[in-house]
């Protein structure tokens, strides 16, 4: 037999125990494997050895060739044991998984639209918005008749959206979408209104992935006809694909036909309208060949753009360059212009200050993009188009207008008048091109217009807007400019045009859509002193920049708040017959009795309406088809036509809870007795003969309403005071028999049976809610025919217990459950998911189910003494946003540590200062037009080269109305780059605020002047702000933080200490800790972490001994950081300017070296490792977040919630990173991601894996957006995920919602 050495023993020991241990339960499945960590190792070792000592029993002739004894052998062997084990150490550290695992969410998609198309996605004559922002494809319905626009479908599609187009096949009413993304492929998507998604029907691999200049997608148009559509790249590669319909009425898509031409660059694309001639599409393209070879740069001086024709020939199927012809060299944005019938076709060519119309068989027409005028203004600065949007209107043959926008946000309206015939007809010839001002709106990279009259603008900056025409702007006295004034050739001399910018007359705004991109900065904290904190964003570009709080709560809606004569207890709504369609009677419950309410013009008290008033009540309820119940502690009262029915409690008992529907009643006893009456035929109330005693007090019931087609509800669940809750039956043959029972922890105080949407079956199902008086809600799934209680989930509403309330919100049943502040139980409108979101109302005692004329789905609540009536008007939109205007583009956020105020530094480039401006505008020789000063946030600042306005602002967040209670505006061209709030041990541990600013920047190249310290003391505990000093260095500090009394300014590569002095700030300790520039600090006793703007994440020790600064581990990857925060004292979360999320750790021998030593002279004189420190950082976690993080922060957003990582990025995304707590959570989603990566993969056929590792493989991180996706799943591939992870549909779907419940929202 063959000897066994030790070492190989010892890893086949190791090995076998590995994949013993690491087998999952159930099905085996290889993709369940989990690479072990250092712990698992130590113990598999262990194991490991005992297997190999066993071994040695096996192999008796290895004892006889030994000449030593057995125990120096096992000694011998943990010497090769230890060095196995360090051996094996860094194999884990190197691997691509990681003993850290985090849950990716997003919790506010992306807002930055790239793209918006228009077109009857559902093939009804209803317009529908498809917009495309960062890897999100959102469907929207504007809604003309109440002036909002409607999100109905979000998509994740797991890649980059580089451009969207829709088309109509010829004679069909339903128009397909084109998205054209990094993935290489070109995918046809239709909308299916039934289930409510987007289905795939093609997708055509052309290129490689990823967004690269020869790989086509950046460009993508379709014949207006929908006969072909055109995939471009920036340089070289054009691909033309034919759409057409197979036998069965079906989409086809044929093969590409190329178009390539090597070195040539395209600045814009646009199909031409040539009514069904073959299909022609125009491009603009700058041949750069000779360019290259031309070492003097003559060649570039004298570049041509060129407008270019490629005509697809439908009879032959190819491609060929029909015309060619050189235009403007500044043009850079085409428009189509209608053909056949409605135009003369052809393309608007828009340039620096000029539009022009160009066709193959037409003369040119010139006119120049007109110039604002005012005191402010720049004369000589020229505009360039940079969105705009054609309009065909009903009616007429070429009757069709253009609006396109200036970088200013001005619209202006383009009009072509075309040579008539002798009967006044158009005849398709062009006579002139005119322009005139329109209105200005803010800068879009998309306008739409519907045919209902309104005009969607998907904003660059900040929210969208959607305005409604108030007219075409035809009838107005507005100067209009016509090609006829002005010379066609771009390069000769001409008079340039100009308008007077004014308030908008043509649009008027309907609503704005909130979105919040750009995203500079992000801060958690508690100020309302709420249960749960809140998030404060500053985001927005100039004047239209703002400060906003998010709450997570559904906006309410109030109709009514009126007081009343005492405090009631409770209330409930009566209608007078079964088929009414509003609510007759309000019910209001007193300590010493009832009083009764009608609803009509007015709210009247009612006296004729059989209720006993000298009694509180219990229950209120419509009987049958007209009969009310009205339950008080002393009986039962049922009122038919007039006539009164008395029920009495027996003698020395009272009525302590009810439960009510159309046909039942149930009541508990003071005794611990239910009393079970059900209506008959004749519509009398019948009582059930025997008495149901039940173990503890009854607190609450519930019966649930009765099923539709049903005589009755089958359950009545009771809750008792000894921590139970039963479920009983209520059919005749088992009448009050026990079905189950489920115990709690705490005494219940509501219980609700309904039926409600249900993700997991795709049906409805009943469900048991219930309250309890520790503040927790459960709700678990009450089986129809057994009666099991199943799948309980549970939510900690409050300090109060919990009351329970079945309502409808926009037709679909909800539940309100009250506690220390309300909350709503809902299906999500999109995911369908069950989601229990706060109201942002008061606290409610009882609520109620009203309708009226005024409010036909509303909620009727009491508070303290006051009646209100609230409605809830949105279910899909959990985040509240309210904001306060800012001054200019904010670019960090601070909080004061003790009160309620935040601090932002703002700035923008380019613009004229408020001394500057109001010294033009006093000028009495203001030589551009009159002295009138526009509203900032609708027209923008008055441009000014290289000149910087800025500002600090004090916002109050609090008050009844929030602002800014105080600016500070920045002079001497001066622009604040960083902000920090640092107490000074040298002033008591006194706060100030310090900013740091710069002079005379710019951004690139990068230069300056000087920087500048500012340093200011709070005023009326922080409101205002005094300034103290300020002190000159020689560059702008870019991250300021305060350190152990001091503050830490990161100048350049070098990191300062400063003391707050007198007259200036005394500089304590230098060392440059960075190759290129800090712009991330982040401390922890005297460890500081520094964020290079190249270089990554580099570990400083500060010896306040020695008082010197040392680096002493570094990172192993030049990442682009833009933002760091410490996760514990080794570990370190940062973001890059790519998009990617990253954790790294310091090695434990470094992090004990560099806390060791007082005086630093071994970390001093440590040798450097490639150029570095003399250690380098692990990586523990890796994810590509395809936005780029502009804050991290570790923080907590529920109440009792873990710690969790919440970033912002700057396409207005805010999203978590939460950690996992048990390896067996990991290991179920690592599974149920991979299953969802095959199953459900991305729309557009990007490679989940590729697409989440798009610069290094992704590490430690599940995606949690792509795990939300099983909810939406048809339900046999639910199924069969399920079985795959051998759990049920259910169970997967709970542990989905409870990780985001738990720590997010």
């Amino acid at each position: 037999m063959q000897k066994l050495d030790p070492h190989h023993a010892l890893h086949h020991g190791l090995r076998w125990f590995r994949v013993a241990q690491t087998r999952p339960r159930g099905r085996p499945n290889h993709r369940n494997f989990v690479p072990p960590t250092p712990e698992d190792d130590a113990k598999d070792l262990s194991a490991a050895l005992g297997a190999f000592q066993a071994s040695r029993a096996i192999f008796p002739q290895d004892q006889r060739k030994s000449s030593r004894p057995i125990a120096t052998r096992v000694e011998h062997n943990s010497c090769q044991l230890d060095a196995a084990q360090a051996r094996l150490r860094p194999s884990v550290s190197m691997a691509t998984t990681s003993n850290m695992f985090l849950y990716s969410l997003t919790i506010q998609p992306p807002s930055n639209v790239v793209h918006a198309v228009l077109g009857q996605f559902a093939g009804t004559k209803e317009q529908l918005i498809i917009s495309g922002a960062g890897s999100r494809l959102t469907l929207l319905r504007p809604d003309s008749s109440q002036g909002k626009v409607v999100t109905v479908l979000s998509h994740d599609v797991f890649g980059i959206i580089r451009s969207l187009a829709a088309f109509r096949l010829a004679g069909s009413n339903k128009d397909y979408l084109i998205v054209a993304t990094d993935s290489g492929r070109i995918t046809i998507i239709e909308y299916q209104p039934g289930p409510n998604r987007f289905h795939r029907l093609h997708l055509e691999t052309y290129g490689k992935s990823g967004v690269r200049r020869v790989i086509p997608g950046e460009y993508l148009a379709c014949d207006p006809k929908g006969r072909a559509c055109l995939v471009a790249s920036v340089e070289k590669n054009k691909l033309v694909y034919v759409l057409n319909r197979n036998s069965q009425a079906e989409l086809t898509i044929s093969s590409p036909l190329e178009a390539h031409k090597p070195n040539v660059l395209v600045i814009a694309m646009v199909a031409l309208d040539v009514g069904y001639a073959n299909p022609v599409f125009a491009a603009l393209e700058i041949d750069y060949s000779e360019v290259d070879q031309d070492s003097t740069g003559q060649a570039m001086q004298e570049v041509e753009t060129q407008l270019v024709y490629y005509e697809l020939d439908l009879g032959l199927n190819h491609v060929v360059r029909k015309w060619s012809e050189p235009v403007d060299p500044t043009a850079s944005l085409l428009f189509q212009v209608p053909g056949g019938n409605d135009g003369p076709s052809g393309v608007l060519v828009c340039g620096e200050e000029n539009i022009t119309y160009r066709h193959s068989n037409q003369e040119a027409f010139r006119v120049p993009i007109p110039r604002r005028k005012g005191a402010t203004e720049d004369p000589s600065r020229k505009r360039t188009i940079v969105s705009g949007v054609m309009h065909k209107l009903k009616g007429s043959a070429g009757a069709f207008f253009f609006l396109l926008q200036t970088e200013d946000g001005d619209l202006l309206k383009v009009t072509i008048d075309m040579v008539e015939d002798e009967d006044g007809n158009p005849t398709g010839e062009v006579r002139r091109l005119k322009v005139k001002y329109f209105d200005t709106v803010p800068v879009a990279s998309n306008l739409c217009i519907l045919k209902s009259g309104f005009l969607y603008v998907a904003s660059q900056f900040g929210n969208y807007g959607f305005y409604q025409f108030e007219k075409l702007g035809d009838d107005d006295d507005e100067l209009e400019f016509s090609s006829d004034d002005y010379p066609t050739d771009p390069h000769a001399s001409y008079e340039p045009a100009y308008f007077y910018p004014r308030p908008a007359e043509n649009l008027a705004l309907v609503e704005s859509i909130p979105a919040m991109n750009p995203l500079t900065d992000c801060k958690v904290a508690n100020v309302l002193g709420e249960d749960a904190p809140q998030i404060f964003t500053v985001c927005g570009s100039g004047a239209r920049s703002t400060f906003r709080m998010l709450k997570h709560g559904l906006e309410v809606n109030e109709i009514v708040a009126s007081e009343l004569p005492g405090e009631p207890s409770a209330v409930w709504t009566l209608k007078r017959h079964r088929d009414d369609q509003y609510d007759a009677y309000i019910v209001l419950s007193f300590s010493n009795g009832t009083l009764v309410l009608s609803i009509g013009e007015t709210v009247e008290e009612v006296s004729d309406s059989g209720f006993l008033t000298s009694v509180p009540t219990l229950a209120a309820q419509l009987l049958g088809e007209d009969g009310l119940i009205q339950v008080h502690p002393k009986g039962i009262r049922h009122i038919r036509s007039g006539h009164v029915n008395e029920w009495a409690a027996p003698q020395h008992r009272s009525i302590v809870a009810a439960s009510t529907n159309a046909n039942q009643v149930a009541i508990a006893l003071s005794s611990g007795e239910i009393v079970y009456f059900e209506m008959d035929s004749d519509g009398s109330l019948a009582e059930y003969d025997e008495k149901k005693e039940m173990f503890g007090t009854v607190t609450c019931l519930s019966l649930g309403e009765v099923p539709e087609g049903r005589l009755r509800s089958s359950f009545l669940a009771v809750g008792c005071d000894d921590l139970t809750v039963r479920v009983l039956s209520l059919d005749p043959e088992t009448t009050l028999e026990n079905k189950s029972v489920q115990a709690l922890t705490a005494a219940p105080t509501a219980l609700s049976i309904m039926a409600m949407e249900d993700s997991a079956s795709g049906g409805s199902t009943l469900y048991l809610h219930i309250g309890l008086h520790s503040g927790v809600y459960l709700r678990t799934v009450l089986d129809e025919v057994t009666g099991e209680l199943t799948d309980t989930r549970q939510k900690f509403l409050g300090p109060k217990g919990v009351k329970l309330f079945q309502v409808t919100v926009q037709g679909q049943t909800c539940v309100l459950a009250l506690s220390s502040r309300p909350w709503l139980g809902y299906s999500d409108p999109i995911t369908k998911n069950f989601v229990v979101t706060p109201l942002n109302y008061v606290d409610l005692g009882w609520g109620w189910n009203f309708s009226s004329e005024q409010c036909e789905e509303g909620v009727v609540g009491i508070q303290g003494q006051s009646l209100r009536i609230f409605s809830i008007d949105r279910l899909g939109e959990p985040l509240i946003q309210s904001s306060v205007p800012l001054t200019y583009t904010p670019k960090k956020l601070v909080k004061h540590p003790e009160q309620a105020f935040f601090y932002t530094i703002e700035a923008d480039n380019n613009i004229l200062p408020p001394d500057l401006r109001a010294q033009l505008l006093a000028d009495p020789a203001a030589v551009n037009g009159d002295a009138k000063d526009l509203p900032p946030e609708d027209f923008g600042y008055p441009r000014g080269n290289r000149r910087w306005a800025s500002c600090i602002s004090v916002i109050d967040p609090v008050s009844d109305t929030p602002q800014v209670t105080q600016t500070i505006h920045l002079e001497n061209n001066e622009a604040a780059v960083s902000v920090a709030v640092a107490p000074f041990a040298s002033q008591d541990a006194e706060h100030f605020l310090i900013v740091g600013t710069g002079k005379d920047m710019v951004m690139n190249p990068r230069s300056f002047s000087e920087g500048y310290l500012h340093v200011y003391r709070f005023v009326e505990g922080g409101k205002e702000l005094e300034f103290i000093h300020k002190t000159k260095m020689d560059e702008p500090p870019q991250v300021l933080l305060p350190f152990q009394g001091k503050i830490l300014a990161g100048v350049g590569k070098t990191l300062r200490l400063y003391d707050l002095g007198l007259r200036q700030m005394l500089r304590k300790a230098q060392a440059e800790v960075v190759p290129q520039q800090v712009v991330s600090l982040n401390t922890q006793g005297n460890r500081i972490i520094v964020g290079d703007v190249q270089q990554g994440i580099t570990y400083v020790v500060y010896k306040p001994a020695t008082n010197k600064l040392i680096p002493y581990v570094d990172d192993t990857l030049s990442r682009w950081t833009t933002c760091s925060t410490m996760v514990d004292y080794e570990s370190v979360a940062g973001g890059d300017k790519f998009g990617n999320m990253f954790i790294v750790r310091s090695p434990q021998k470094a992090s004990e070296e560099a806390d060791e030593e007082q005086t630093g002279l071994h970390l001093t004189n440590a040798r450097e490792y490639l150029h570095g420190t003399s250690h380098r950082l692990n990586l523990m976690c890796h994810f590509y977040t395809q936005d780029i993080p502009t804050s991290i922060t570790k923080t907590s957003l529920v109440v009792g919630g873990q710690d969790i990582l919440l970033w912002s990025g700057i396409m207005g995304t805010i999203g978590v990173f939460i950690p996992f707590v048990s390896r067996e959570d990991t290991d179920f989603f690592q599974s149920l991601e991979q299953h969802l990566r095959t199953e459900d993969p991305p729309l557009a056929g990007r490679d989940h894996l590729m697409y989440r590792g798009y610069y290094a493989p992704v590490k430690g991180v599940i995606d949690g957006d792509l795990c939300e996706r099983y909810t939406l799943l048809p339900n046999d591939k639910k199924q069969m995920i399920a079985g795959e992870l051998d759990r049920s549909v259910r169970e997967i779907e709970r542990k989905i919602s409870d990780i985001r419940t738990r720590s997010a929202f």
